[in-house]
């Protein structure tokens, strides 16, 4: 294992992120804020509370999740994607540079970007409505999980996506939807019986879910299953990884 390339594309990717401060960590901050003020305290004050939980304090881990996704897809699959417009791809792929190298490199970066902007939200959310964290470890792992899961999902569009138009339309027409739809403002408890069967073919909603569950211990689907669902998303995502760097799926394009 080359841990020095792998530790020299990490680096190189989170000093881009602290080029572009603004647009990576204080936009999302200011956009997610407004979440806050316009859900939580003006909206929420009218509704009743969801469980015992207030509902400024409900949708925070939805709110936070909601980033998580977006911002670990996006950092991910432009962080492999450039290279391969710019054509610095060839550079990488004829080093002494092994596939878990890069992947680790790329990867682990936006993973750590979406973590280190999920935290700075958290700080952010506890100045406009009380929280509290029943299971802080299990918090840091659906944590963990998501980001590097859809980090590596990012991965995958940003090696299928040829143009910039294709490297923003999952992100934006396909989980930013679904992450909406996932209970991230509302309990799935509230919707119709075939609503809610038909909801839980949405994986954000055990994401959404078993996240909530770390910081209130209420769920709309049981922890063990919100688990299960993101360690196989999770498996998925490598399995489609491992299998684009066997066969060199759109690595020169």
């Amino acid at each position: 294992m080359n841990w020095r390339a792998a530790a020299a594309i990490y680096r190189y990717e989170m000093a881009r992120t602290a080029r572009t401060v603004f647009q990576s960590v204080v936009s999302p901050v200011i956009s997610t804020s407004l979440y806050f003020v316009v859900f939580g305290a003006a909206i929420g004050s009218r509704i009743p509370e969801i469980e015992g939980v207030s509902y400024g304090a409900f949708i925070v881990p939805g709110l936070i999740m909601l980033t998580l996704l977006t911002q670990s897809t996006t950092n991910a699959s432009f962080g492999i994607y450039f290279p391969k417009f710019v054509g610095t791809i060839f550079e990488i792929l004829s080093a002494p540079v092994s596939y878990v190298e890069i992947v680790l490199g790329y990867v682990g970066a936006a993973a750590t970007k979406s973590i280190i902007l999920g935290l700075i939200i958290l700080a952010t959310a506890g100045l406009f409505m009380p929280l509290r964290i029943e299971h802080p470890v299990w918090m840091v792992a659906f944590l963990v999980l998501t980001a590097v899961t859809f980090s590596l999902f990012g991965f995958v569009i940003g090696i299928w996506a040829d143009s910039f138009e294709k490297l923003q339309v999952i992100p934006l027409l396909v989980i930013t939807p679904l992450t909406f739809l996932g209970g991230s403002f509302y309990s799935i408890g509230v919707l119709p019986p075939v609503w809610q069967t038909i909801t839980l073919f949405n994986p954000v909603v055990y994401l959404v879910s078993g996240f909530r569950w770390s910081f209130y211990g209420i769920a709309d689907v049981d922890i063990g299953v919100s688990l299960a669902m993101t360690l196989v998303f999770l498996a998925i995502c490598l399995a489609v990884v491992w299998w684009i760097f066997k066969t060199g799926y759109r690595l020169k394009k």
